[in-house]
């Protein structure tokens, strides 16, 4: 064990004084490679007086100025590139180059907040009618809070902290307890980008530490990523507070795969989708959906591409998918798996007894494949955020639409078609979120906005892009005119235009 994971509150690390502390592993490996501290209440009550110290300096900062900041904190995230990502992959486990590609698509975001001093301008009317003028602000909420998940380390982080940051407002991140060391990057690269102190903190923890920022009188807003039972609970009792809340929670991705499709593309695409980051992803599609003749073709071609699957530690060059999170995380997958079995659904491909030789220790699983799944079962309704695809066989497009709007989550869909029609059709009756045509992840860019539908997001706005901007800032209207347009005598009628 090499080290103990701090706090950053006030610009600087550190120590906790809780006492309560929890194990980081290697999960390929098993080993335990360092420990988090775990912070009481009143370390939390800290790094929130850090934040709403800095709050009204920052706030009155110009946004060019915060443009700046955020532009030499690009310019340091591409510098550390490679060092992120081996960070990433040693905590979480995902595939090096999937790891840099998590990074790249945080840059983004990043680079997205350097444009923050156009993204708050507004909207001014010229004499709407008696000498008056009538413009908009959109100006920052005060002290915010982000809580995120464990599957992407430093893209959900760049999700929330550069837009609150950019927009006028301190930022405290809860990241996951199971890979913590990214965060104390973040807020050291923060620090180097001349971001003042207390305007980026971090505190690490576990629920105490997320219901104390919930029940913090001053904290404005929080952002959450993660499950949909915490997702739901954080709304309702941060709504319930008095806080704006943005809660993205759980998945059940479909793929779509008409007759007409490529096959070649559609497999590789479900290979990616579904086995990538061993399936621990929001967006990871979890069913493929065959739609009439296509069906034996497809899983045919899918057997033995998940049988071939290149399993090995993250680090190495040409590995496809690397080890789960956790021993825990792996065997509540494997009891997904057993149910599906149990359920009657037909186990093609089974990874629940795969072990990479010289990794022993590591949570490693192989890919599994179920085909002949029915809508009501476990393996399809739940969330099983592992490397399981299930194949469900529907008779038509209709049925195929049907099935993915009956389903609680709306977050991910994706349709596989050569036909313009059935693709415009898709588009607009699918009742999901974020939809890709012949995309298997359809993950918006940074300058769009990121959110599901149903059970898969709790709150009005998604997340990044100009919807996280209206999140992180409040609006206001202001009407003004001077004493030489205004005429004599009280108005007693309610005032129009003249």
């Amino acid at each position: 064990m090499s080290s103990i994971i701090q706090h950053f509150i006030g610009g600087q690390v550190v120590e906790s004084v809780s006492g309560r502390r929890q194990d980081v592993s290697n999960p390929a490996t098993g080993q335990v490679v360092a420990q988090v501290a775990l912070a009481s209440v009143d370390e939390v009550q800290r790094a929130v007086a850090a934040a709403s110290a800095a709050a009204s300096g920052w706030a009155e900062t110009a946004p060019l100025k915060r443009a700046r900041v955020m532009f030499k904190f690009k310019e340091l995230l591409e510098q550390h590139h490679q060092t992120i990502a081996a960070m990433i992959t040693r905590e979480h486990g995902k595939v090096l180059s999937d790891a840099m590609g998590e990074v790249t698509r945080g840059i983004e975001i990043v680079e997205f907040a350097c444009g923050i001093p156009a993204l708050l301008k507004t909207q001014f009317s010229d004499n709407i009618g008696g000498g008056i003028d009538n413009y908009n602000l959109r100006q920052p909420l005060g002290v915010t809070a982000g809580i995120t998940p464990f599957n992407f380390p430093f893209m959900v982080p760049m999700w929330m902290a550069p837009l609150a940051i950019a927009t006028g407002n301190p930022f405290i991140l809860k990241p996951s307890e199971r890979d913590p060391s990214c965060s104390l990057f973040i807020a050291e690269l923060f620090r180097q980008a001349g971001l003042p102190d207390g305007v980026f903190n971090v505190v690490q923890g576990d629920k105490l530490a997320v219901d104390a920022l919930l029940q913090h009188p001053d904290v404005a807003a929080i952002s959450f990523v993660g499950s949909t039972p915490i997702a739901e609970y954080i709304f309702t009792e941060g709504t319930r507070l008095g806080k704006r809340v943005q809660a993205l929670g759980g998945a059940k991705n479909h793929l779509v795969v008409m007759p007409d499709a490529n096959l070649e593309q559609a497999v590789d695409a479900l290979m990616g989708a579904a086995y990538g980051s061993a399936g621990e992803r929001c967006m990871a599609i979890s069913v493929a959906v065959a739609v009439g003749d296509i069906a034996d073709a497809l899983v045919a071609a899918l057997v033995p591409r998940v049988q071939t699957l290149k399993i090995k530690n993250g680090m190495e060059a040409d590995a496809e998918m690397g080890p789960v999170v956790s021993a825990a995380h792996k065997e509540k997958i494997i009891s997904y798996i057993d149910e599906g079995v149990a359920a009657g659904a037909a186990l093609l491909v089974d990874g629940r007894q795969y072990s990479v030789p010289g990794h022993e220790g590591g949570y490693f699983l192989g890919g599994s494949l179920f085909d002949h799944v029915q809508e009501g079962m476990r393996i399809h309704r739940e969330e099983i955020f592992g490397p399981v695809l299930c194949v469900i066989r529907v008779p038509d497009f209709a049925s195929a639409v049907a099935l993915i709007n009956r389903h609680e989550f709306g977050n991910g869909v994706s349709l596989f078609t050569a036909d313009g029609n059935t693709a415009r059709e898709f588009s607009r009756r699918i009742q999901v979120g974020m939809v890709g045509i012949n995309v298997p992840i359809p993950v918006p860019m940074a300058w769009h906005s990121f959110g599901g539908w149903k059970r898969s997001l709790f709150g009005d706005m998604h997340a990044y892009g100009e919807e996280g901007i209206r999140f992180y800032t409040r609006y206001k209207s202001i009407m003004q005119r001077w004493p030489e347009s205004i005429s004599k005598g009280a108005e007693f009628t309610m005032p129009v235009a003249k």
